[in-house]
């Protein structure tokens, strides 16, 4: 997410088949306090939507997020012990 051409924050995730894996979700401590980090999700989750896709919410902020935003319970997979060692595998690389 950029304000006024600066990175404010981002989400950080991995595709795996048909999911967004989310793992990371920060904002720069400057951009603090201006609800940035919940319109990054939510662009986020709406494009996984677009894109046909579902969400595998890893990031405790993600997850957080989801819990307060039914509207994307339908396209929400759960975190499993196979997607984190997956994710692990990944984030090694």
């Amino acid at each position: 997410m950029l304000v006024d051409d600066k990175r404010a924050g981002l989400t950080a995730y991995r595709d795996r088949e048909d999911r967004r894996v989310f793992f990371h979700t920060e904002t720069d401590p400057a951009y603090a306090g201006r609800g940035l980090a919940s319109i990054l999700v939510e662009q986020a989750l709406n494009d996984v939507r677009a894109a046909g896709m579902r969400i595998v919410p890893v990031c405790p902020y993600v997850a957080k997020f989801l819990k307060k935003h039914t509207e994307f319970a339908d396209i929400t997979d759960p975190v499993t012990p196979e997607v984190l060692q997956w994710l692990e595998g990944r984030l090694a690389r």
